[in-house]
C-alpha cells in the first residue's frame, strides 16, 4: 500500500470480503482516482489488473508468485499482479469502491514529459507489445498534455529499445503480457469496427 492514497474507513473490510465469496481470488483492488484522472474510465488495464497503489494478495498465492521481486528497473506490483494471473489465479479490480490517490502517478520530483517518457522506458522493459504500444502513442496524444504526452511516451519506448535496456521479466510473462495486450486491442477494433461504445473497464472478459 502506497503511503499516498487515502479511502473509506471500510475500504479494507470489502476487500477482505471478496477474498471470502471467491476462493480462487489472488490479489484484490480497486479503482482509483486522482486529480482530472479515473482508472476506471481512463485506462485501458481493466477489471483484471490490480493498481499498485493498494494490493491485498491472498497468502498462498503471494508466496506462489515469490512475493515481490525487486529489481532497479521498477514495475515490482505490476510484475506480481500478472504473474498471478499467467499462474492461474484471479486478479480483480473492484468499482464498487476506489481510492484517492494524492498525487499523479509518476510525477515525484519529475514533469509530465519526463513522467510519460519514463512510462515508456517501462512499457519496453516490462514486454509491452510494439504494436500495442503504437495505439497507446495515438490515443495518449488526446490527452493532455495534448501531442506532448503521446510524443514523450513513444519516445521513451524508442529509447529502451534503442538501448536494448535489459528486461527483468522472464520469456514467459512476457508472453503472457502480450496476449493480453493482443486481445485487449482486438476487443478495442472490435467495437470501433461495430460503432459500439469501448468499455475501458470490462474489454475482456475474466
Amino acid at each position: 500500500m502506497d503511503a499516498d492514497i487515502s479511502f473509506e474507513s471500510d475500504y479494507i473490510e470489502f476487500l477482505l470480503k471478496k477474498f471470502s465469496a471467491e476462493p480462487g481470488l489472488g490479489v484484490a483492488g480497486t479503482t482509483f482516482r486522482e486529480e482530472g484522472y479515473s482508472s476506471e474510465k481512463d485506462s485501458f488495464e481493466g477489471h483484471n489488473h490490480v493498481a499498485g497503489g493498494c494490493q491485498l494478495f491472498r497468502r498462498r498465492c503471494f508466496e506462489e508468485i515469490g512475493g515481490f521481486i525487486p529489481n532497479e528497473a521498477g514495475g515490482v506490483d505490476w510484475i506480481a499482479v500478472t504473474t498471478a494471473r499467467m499462474m492461474g489465479w484471479k486478479t480483480k479490480s473492484f468499482r464498487e469502491k476506489w481510492f484517492l490517490h494524492d498525487r499523479h502517478l509518476g510525477m515525484a520530483e519529475r514533469n509530465a514529459a519526463a513522467a510519460t517518457f519514463s512510462y515508456g522506458k517501462k512499457d519496453y522493459y516490462l514486454g509491452g507489445h510494439p504494436v500495442w504500444e503504437l495505439f497507446r502513442v495515438a490515443y495518449r496524444v488526446t490527452k493532455q498534455p495534448f501531442i506532448i504526452g503521446g510524443l514523450a511516451l513513444g519516445l521513451g519506448y524508442c529509447w529502451a529499445l534503442i538501448r536494448r535496456t535489459p528486461r527483468p521479466v522472464s520469456r514467459e510473462l512476457i508472453a503472457f503480457h502480450r496476449q493480453e495486450q493482443m486481445a485487449k486491442l482486438k476487443a478495442i477494433l472490435i467495437c470501433v469496427l461495430r460503432f459500439k461504445r469501448i468499455n475501458n473497464f470490462k474489454l475482456v472478459q475474466g
